[in-house]
């Protein structure tokens, strides 16, 4: 009673002084408690801290896996590279099958997809460090975790368009789409020429300083090849990098050297045991990755014979055929003379697929063998989009594909040059064009392209993969950078975005069954209230005031954006700020959509992400692979949604924005204008375009177009109105 009437603060200091074997998985805070109330919860690390095995005792920590696409050849790589730099032996297990985290190709192996759970296992003096390096790089996700693919659009693959099932038509081979574009060109076809290695080899001691001085060549080339590439080349060429330092991979081909076999062959048939294993899961897009290993081991063959690696000639507008393009294959080409490639085999997620849309270069996969029996020389139209490949077209054909050609070069240009004027409609209305950014850097770019402001400020690159979160001042600085790169123009900041599937090791989230119905978006700004505040106070900091407004994500209630208002108008009044602020929310779930007449009688404006609603009407989660060609924003029941979120803003006068992939898809332009739509948030590359496509629209006939839509069947329905359109 003396120490609670004298003392200036009643805070307990409760300190947990064995953190190697518990942690808090969660705690009170921000609310009082009584006596026997509750205070914290303890769990040992991995739910077993110590396991004994025969070996001593082994750390172990469970992880449930937020990559959207499993543990593939990139963050297979990362972490064997975090796990090198410990002592200890570190190991991942899943569903009984145990590999070296040091081996990115066994860690591959074992076939990790989103959602696993999997354990993180150590033992050795720093084994409790390595643990929880290992785990908690795998719980930030790496960049790749589900949701996250927009953040992210260099290393994305291509979406999966499947082959309809129109009747074959003649001269014409179907294939998937890898990357984009339209292109004419000639054959040139790509074989790989067999290397021959001799079994035998010519002493141990030999054959070991060969392959050590190959593997010496190889990573050389690697590393001068990754230093002067876009990030795309570097992430894909980092993943070559950590396959060639793959412990047991060279131990496997030195155990064979040790056996008598020639250096040759040894690699060849270490890297063909993982090449099966791979191949034999059964996953399709980690056997896309057997592509990475078989080019490696090319390139290794070639240095041990002594042969140079040289780029072959190519004809202007060549078009690359082969059975299946390699990483190093395309790397190697003159893009300059390259007008696409397609592939008899392959996948659309595969490294060539993802290195063909940062170059630019159109292409297609799976067309099957018929490609293989295209002469060199032969004239062919690559027709990504439309998954076809044209061979010997007639005049007819190659005069329409030009005339296509030089109708998009000439429409880019006219919108690039264009650029920096308003966008209004033919009939005169205003309608903003902004860009999504998530970095000063973005925000330049923005600026560069036209972009009247930014709709949509990702403020997660401040708090993710980092042990703390980050202080008023440190947001304020980063916020104010962006501001002061749009040079003015309106910046719309959403607050915080993570959880479930994007959570940050400083908040204690359980595990949960479906992360995308979890705690989320303002459900954690409400759950953690202090960051939210905090988070405010510095977007309140930046100068000009005004210039920012705020964003709420997930909002599912009214309620919920009172809550967010109490805590900005309680931090107005602390910073004794007195002119308006304005409060938005994003229309992400069908809640939201249908209630948009509740919820726009209190904020300031409204924003569709069309990503996150599309997922939730379609009941489709947009990370699975096999489902991307199903997901489609412009299927009417996502547009039915936009439509009463439009009809219910309007209500009250408030204004409605797109901030999702559907703001960057030119189709879907005429259509969102004519549901009400007056503001589009694209990526900064393609806002001159859509700038160009508003200019051309009269909202008249945008209206009868959408008024349609709404009773189409399917996205393929509404895809082909639009075109019957005419714009």
């Amino acid at each position: 009673d003396l120490l609670a009437r004298k003392a200036k603060s009643l805070i307990t200091p409760i300190v947990v002084t064995n953190p190697e074997a518990f942690s808090i998985v969660r705690r009170a805070q921000d609310h009082e408690t009584g006596v026997g109330g509750f205070l914290m919860e303890l769990t040992p690390i991995g739910g077993a801290a110590v396991a004994e095995t025969g070996e001593g005792a082994e750390i172990v920590r469970e992880v449930v896996v937020p990559l959207a696409h499993g543990i593939h050849a990139r963050p297979a790589a990362r972490i064997a590279e975090a796990a090198r730099r410990f002592a200890a032996e570190v190991a991942l297990v899943a569903v009984n099958r145990r590999a070296s985290a040091k081996s990115p190709v066994g860690v591959m192996s074992l076939a990790i997809r989103l959602h696993d759970r999997i354990t993180v296992a150590a033992s050795g003096p720093d084994a409790q460090d390595a643990v929880t390096a290992i785990a908690e790089l795998i719980e930030s996700g790496m960049g790749e975790r589900a949701g996250e693919v927009a953040a992210h659009p260099v290393v994305e693959a291509a979406p999966v368009v499947i082959a309809s099932a129109e009747p074959a038509e003649p001269g014409v081979l179907r294939g998937v789409l890898a990357a984009p574009g339209l292109a004419i060109g000639q054959a040139v076809r790509l074989v790989a020429e067999e290397i021959a290695v001799v079994e035998a080899g010519s002493g141990a001691s030999a054959e070991l300083a060969a392959l050590e001085d190959a593997l010496c060549v190889v990573q050389a080339r690697i590393e001068a090849s990754a230093a002067n590439g876009d990030a795309a080349r570097k992430a894909i060429l980092g993943a070559h990098l950590a396959f060639l330092d793959d412990p047991e991979l060279t131990a496997a081909a030195r155990r064979l050297i040790g056996e008598g076999k020639s250096a040759g062959f040894a690699w060849r048939r270490a890297v063909g045991g993982y090449v099966e294993a791979l191949r034999g899961l059964g996953d399709r897009r980690l056997a896309e990755r057997v592509d990475d290993l078989i080019d490696l081991e090319r390139q290794v063959l070639r240095a041990l014979a002594g042969e140079e690696e040289t780029a072959r000639a190519l004809p202007a507008g060549a078009i690359l055929l082969a059975d299946e393009l390699l990483p190093s294959q395309l790397m190697g080409v003159d893009p300059g003379q390259t007008a696409g490639f397609a592939t008899a085999r392959g996948g659309p997620t595969s490294h060539v697929a993802i290195l063909a849309a940062a170059m630019g270069l159109p292409a297609l996969v799976a067309v099957g063998e018929g490609v293989l029996d295209i002469a060199d020389g032969t004239a062919l139209i690559l027709d990504a989009e439309g998954g076809k490949l044209r061979v010997a077209p007639d005049a007819e054909a190659l005069a329409q594909a030009q005339s296509a050609i030089a109708v998009r070069h000439e429409a880019r240009a006219a919108a690039k040059a264009a650029a920096h004027q308003e966008s209004r409609t033919a009939c005169g209305t205003r309608i903003e064009v902004f860009a999504n950014v998530g970095s000063e850097k973005d925000a330049l770019a923005a600026v560069a392209n036209g972009a009247e402001g930014s709709g949509l400020l990702r403020t997660e690159f401040l708090f993710l993969e980092r042990e703390t979160p980050p202080d008023e001042d440190e947001q304020a600085r980063q916020y104010q950078a962006v501001a002061s790169a749009l040079e003015g123009r309106p910046l719309i900041v959403r607050t915080l975005d993570v959880g479930g599937d994007k959570a940050a090791p400083y908040l204690p989230i359980p595990a949960e069954e479906n992360p995308a119905l979890g705690l989320r978006g303002v459900r954690v700004s409400l759950w953690r209230p202090h960051l939210l505040k905090t988070q405010i106070r510095a977007i309140l900091r930046v100068a000009p005031l005004g210039q920012c407004r705020i964003m709420v994500p997930m909002v599912g209630s009214l309620s919920e954006l009172r809550a967010v208002r109490a805590v900005l108008d309680e931090a107005r009044r602390e910073m004794g700020i007195t002119q308006a602020v304005e409060l938005g929310v994003m229309i992400e779930t069908p809640a939201a959509a249908v209630t948009a007449d509740l919820i726009a009688a209190e904020a300031d404006f409204l924003s569709v992400g069309t990503n996150d609603l599309t997922q939730y009407v379609l009941a489709m989660d947009r990370g699975n692979p096999e489902l991307a060609a199903r997901i489609d924003a412009l299927h009417p029941a996502v547009l039915r949604m936009i439509d009463q979120t439009c009809r219910g803003a309007a209500r009250h006068g408030r204004w409605v924005g797109v901030c999702g992939g559907l703001a960057s898809d030119l189709a879907a332009v005429p259509v969102l204008l004519g549901l009400g739509v007056t503001e589009l948030s694209a990526t900064a590359a393609i806002v001159p375009e859509v700038k160009a496509r508003v200019r051309g629209l009269e909202l008249a006939a945008c209206r009868a177009l959408a008024a349609k839509t709404l009773d189409q069947a399917s996205p393929e329905a509404v895809r082909d109105l639009i075109k019957s359109f005419g714009v």
